[in-house]
């Protein structure tokens, strides 16, 4: 049974979602994401000024009149949301968790996928398979994709970005937009995803956290990793230690974004003390550009 508070929190993000997307992204998701190409539609009669090319020659010939073949473009489109939920991901120095924003984007996503009549699926992952949604359409099962984004609990506690896309490609057999939602700590993951990537249009959205790139200056705290469980004392009234910790965040943040350059990927990042809408309108733009 899914608790009220958690009911009313879904409502309250689809009503701001579906806003956002009606209001902000309207036109912009549909001139991005297209079709594959073509389809056959149907066979018809030939009638001065339609193009010559679409000749069906075999039927012309068995009836002995020009026929032609009428094409339309191909809409529909497979989403995929792959949604990291190791513990990694439920940290949150500001108003909100990773989690709960990556559940927000999964909602903005899924939103923008059922008004362009495009399929929307879902994969859950930690260091595991946690959850499979088949793509489908429908409002109802938005709102089940945005229930299982925002109120799955997990098994796992790791992060094997390598698995989930590997499940992705057995599951899916039509190529997908597939968007994946994480914060990327993760390692030896390239191959997989480059691999990926040459089978479906791979988006990756990356979820940080301020405090993951400058450390406050507020004396003696002990950390905990999420994920691994180790803890240790650190100083943060050190200059030193908070500079070196600021040099490794961004050389971190800098790795991962050359990692989706050289491996054909788009990205999106998206943080958690800023308003996500200019980064996805950002994103939108740039894919339009590139495709005009």
């Amino acid at each position: 049974m899914i608790p009220r508070e958690v009911l009313k929190k879904v409502r309250r993000i689809q009503i701001t979602t579906s806003r956002m997307v009606t209001d902000i992204f309207a036109g912009q998701y549909h001139s991005v994401f297209k079709g594959r190409g073509m389809e056959f539609d149907e066979v018809r009669e030939y009638v001065p000024g339609d193009d010559i090319k679409s000749i069906d020659w075999n039927v012309t010939a068995r009836t002995g009149h020009p026929h032609i073949k009428k094409f339309v473009e191909e809409r529909e489109l497979t989403v995929m949301i792959i949604l990291d939920a190791s513990t990694s991901c439920k940290f949150g120095s500001t108003t909100q968790l990773k989690s709960q924003l990556a559940a927000e984007l999964s909602s903005v996503l899924a939103f923008s996928a059922i008004q362009n009549n495009d399929k929307i699926g879902l994969i859950i992952f930690t260091d595991r398979i946690e959850k499979f949604i088949p793509p489908r359409k429908g409002l109802k099962h938005v709102l089940r994709v945005i229930r299982e984004a925002l109120y799955f609990k997990p098994e796992g506690k790791g992060t094997d970005i390598s698995l989930a896309l590997e499940y992705l490609s057995r599951v899916t057999k039509r190529r997908a937009i597939t968007f994946l939602i994480s914060d990327f700590l993760d390692k030896d993951f390239k191959k997989r995803l480059s691999v990926t990537n040459k089978r479906h249009d791979v988006i990756a959205v990356t979820i940080t956290d301020p405090r993951e790139i400058d450390m406050p200056d507020i004396g003696m705290i002990r950390l905990n990793d999420a994920e691994s469980g180790d803890e240790r004392t650190i100083d943060t009234s050190s200059k030193s230690y908070r500079s070196s910790y600021r040099h490794t965040a961004l050389e971190r943040l800098n790795a991962r974004k050359e990692l989706f350059r050289s491996a054909g990927i788009d990205n999106i990042d998206i943080y958690t003390n800023i308003p996500y809408a200019k980064e996805l309108i950002r994103f939108f733009k740039m894919r339009k550009k590139r495709l005009s």
